[in-house]
This record gives C-alpha cells, structure tokens and sequence, in this order.
C-alpha cells in the first residue's frame, strides 16, 4: 500500500505541482488511512471495501479530527483510488459512494483595519532589518501573498516601475500582483540600502535577507511577525494567513469583485474564494439599509 502512496504523491508532485506542504498533509492522512485498514486486516487498497472505509471515518471521528481535515482525507482517497483506477491497479472505486463529511463553515479570521495599522506602526524602524520587515509586513497585506510566496521572491519577480509582483504559488503558476503605493514606498527603501547592508558583501538573487545575510526563511519570518503582533497587542489567535485573510476581507468590503480578489490570491477555483462571501453579503445587506427607501 505504502507503494502505491509513493507513486500517487510523486504524481501529484510531478502532474499537478502541489505544494510539499500540501503533500505532505495527504500522505499523513493516506498513512493514517493505511494504519485503520490495517487493524481490520487489510492490506491492499485493492482489498478495501466500502464498509471498511466507514469503519476508518467511524475511529477518525471519535479521535477528535476535524470536519475538515476528514474531508480532505476523504478527497485525496478519493484522488488515489482513480489514480489507481488508470494504472489498472484496481478494479473497483469504494469512495464512490462515501459522503465528505460536513461540519459549520469556519470563516477565516481578519484584522481590522486599525489593527493592521498598529501592526505596520509597530514593525517600523531605521535598521536595516526594521527596514526589511516593514516592507515584508506591508507587502504580505497589500498583496494578500502566502508567506512561502513572500520569502521566495527573487528581484526578477519585482517591478517598482509599474508597481507589482510575480509570485510563484501553488502549481508553478505565477500571478501579478500590485503592491500599492505604500508597498511601492517601503520595498523601494529597504531594496536601496537596508538589503545591501544585511547582505554585507554577499550575492543572493532574494528580495529579503535574514540577518545572516541568507534568503529570509518562512519559519524566521513567522517567527518575527509573531513578536510584532504581540507588541501591537494582537493577542487573539493570528498567524500570517491572518493578513491574506485581512487583504480579501478588505478588499471586498470595499466593493472588489470575487473575480479579482481570487486571481490576486491565486486561488485555482473561484470555490476556494467563496469562503469569503459573506462579506459581500453583509455589504449588500448594509447598503439596502442605508440606501433602500425601504431598508
């Protein structure tokens, strides 16, 4: 079985360009699916049957796991058996009839704007590396960029004539982005002198440096985003996700089309950015109370 898992996620790897993060969440679930099967004596996918996969959700629910992460494991189950279906390795889909379990719609958490203020206040500074994160930190809520899209840009994926960025996201597909005046302004300061310093000599094709003169890290940068939360008083749950978050939400309530705000998050399918619908439902319902003779 742990073969067939193998070649699945090097597919996915290769085919479809998925994140390694990505995969690496689908073969803990796949190899805690095996690990289930397993203790009802199955040993081959082609020996799984429907009753078998209930029994799994059955143990995975009363574990604790969540709604969501039940129907991921679901979906990539479902992605293996077809996968095994052309390599003729099976002959029969027992997935097919398995429902994705369904739990509350979890809206993602977002700043405010005045609390996105105090976190740009609070990253300022005249070191170079204040420099830097003050442009990091803009840039990330400007863009709506992941953070691994952020440290992983090089100076060819940046244009401050224009304005914008090339980020690479998920699938190898590149995407621009505009980074807005404030962004144009920080990126332009820290990219003529703070980064040279922080590079003291040395030649490296990323826009961001860790103080080691090496190209910024996600875990660094999360871990100095995390120092000026709490300095700015962000003391509820936030991560840098937190920002993209904030970046849709914003945009959105101030009238931006779900179009376009998914192709600046770089979302694959509009279904993914429809998570934040209800902003523009709420914006609706207040422009008919403002605005309506009849609100």
């Amino acid at each position: 079985m742990d073969d067939a898992v193998r070649r699945f996620l090097q597919y996915l790897s290769v085919e479809r360009g998925l994140a390694p993060l990505t995969l690496d969440a689908y073969g803990r679930d796949l190899g805690r699916l095996i690990g289930l099967l397993g203790d009802q004596g199955i040993t081959t996918w082609r020996g799984v049957e429907r009753t078998h996969l209930r029994a799994c959700l059955t143990v995975l629910h009363r574990e604790g796991l969540s709604p969501r992460t039940m129907a991921r494991t679901v979906t990539v189950l479902r992605g293996l058996y077809r996968f095994l279906l052309d390599e003729g390795q099976v002959e029969a889909d027992p997935t097919a009839s398995i429902e994705s379990p369904r739990g509350a719609l979890r809206l993602p958490r977002s700043l405010s704007p005045g609390d996105v203020e105090r976190l740009l206040m609070h990253s300022k500074g005249t070191a170079p590396s204040h420099c830097r994160d003050e442009a990091m930190v803009e840039l990330l809520y400007a863009t709506g960029m992941r953070v691994s899209e952020l440290v992983s840009l090089t100076l060819r994926d940046v244009n401050l004539e224009v304005g914008y960025v090339m980020p690479l996201g998920k699938g190898s597909k590149v995407r621009i982005v505009p980074i807005g005046d404030a962004g144009r302004e920080k990126l332009t300061r820290y990219l003529n002198g703070p980064r040279g310093a922080l590079l003291a000599g040395r030649q490296s094709p990323h826009v961001f440096i860790s103080n080691r003169g090496e190209a910024m890290t996600r875990q660094r940068f999360w871990q100095i985003l995390r120092e000026y939360a709490r300095a700015a008083g962000l003391t509820a749950k936030f991560s840098p996700h937190t920002l993209r978050h904030s970046f849709a939400t914003h945009l959105l309530t101030r009238g931006a089309d779900l179009r376009s705000v998914q192709a600046m998050l770089g979302h694959a399918q509009i279904t993914t950015t429809q998570i934040y619908t209800h902003v523009t439902r709420e914006r609706l319902k207040a422009l008919h109370a403002k605005l309506h003779p009849r609100g």
